[in-house]
């Protein structure tokens, strides 16, 4: 079994895990396939079998995090819409976690352990 791929996504604007952050996970080459979709929970977290390598395999991935629905009615000023972030895998076995940290107006995001 691959070592999946995890996100741990936080609102550091507020301070708080970004409990209802919508996040899908593509497999984009060779071929376009959606591995998961869901709202990030209470932990920030998304539940969901590519966590455990369910369909993971060699080629290129991206994470779209949807922060402007995130933040919704309640931003101050509509600037993040939607956050890509691209990457390869090349040795299944690995796991990829990705911690994203992020406010209406700036992310960071990176490889995390």
């Amino acid at each position: 079994m691959a070592g999946g791929i995890s996100v741990h996504a936080v609102d550091v604007a507020n301070g708080r895990p970004a409990l209802g952050l919508r996040v899908a996970i593509w497999r984009v080459a060779p071929d376009r396939t959606l591995l998961a979709e869901g709202q990030l929970g209470a932990d920030g977290t998304l539940q969901a079998p590519v966590v455990e390598g369910d369909g993971v395999t060699a080629g290129e991935y991206e994470v779209l995090f949807h922060i402007g629905e995130f933040f919704g009615a309640n931003a101050q000023t509509k600037f993040l819409t939607t956050v890509p972030f691209r990457f390869a895998i090349d040795k299944v076995e690995e796991h990829f976690h990705l911690p994203l940290k992020f406010t209406p107006w700036g992310y960071s995001i990176f490889r995390g352990a």
